[in-house]
C-alpha cells in the first residue's frame, strides 16, 4: 500500500462525492489517501473512467508510488492535455500532445 494522490479539474459533483467518499480532500479537487491498496486503487480509477465520458472540459490525474517504474511514481490520466511518462537517459519526463492549431 502506497500514498495515492487524485487531482481532478472541472469534474462533476458525483465524481467529488465518490471521490470524497474513498479521500480526504485536501483542496478542492486534491485528494490524498495514504494507505490504498492496488485493488482499491484500480476500482477508483475503472469507475473514473466509466463516469469520464458525461464530463465536459474536466481532467483527473492520479498518482502513487510505484517501484517498478522510471521514477517510482506511476501516473495515470484522463483528459486533456494527455500526458505520456516517458524515460530518456534514466531520467523520467511529462511529454505532453501537440495541439494542432485550428484552421481559419
Amino acid at each position: 500500500m502506497s500514498m495515492t494522490v487524485v487531482v481532478t479539474r472541472n469534474v462533476s459533483d458525483r465524481a467529488r462525492g465518490f471521490l470524497a467518499g474513498a479521500m480526504l480532500e485536501l483542496a478542492p479537487g486534491v485528494y490524498s489517501a495514504p494507505r490504498i491498496s492496488p485493488a482499491v486503487r484500480d476500482r477508483l480509477w475503472t469507475v473514473l473512467e466509466e463516469w469520464f465520458p458525461n464530463e465536459r472540459d474536466a481532467s483527473v490525474v492520479m498518482l502513487w508510488q510505484e517501484r517498478d517504474v522510471p521514477g517510482g511514481q506511476a501516473v495515470r490520466t484522463l483528459g486533456s492535455p494527455p500526458v505520456a511518462l516517458v524515460e530518456v537517459d534514466g531520467l523520467l519526463l511529462a511529454r505532453q500532445q501537440r495541439q494542432r492549431p485550428s484552421a481559419l
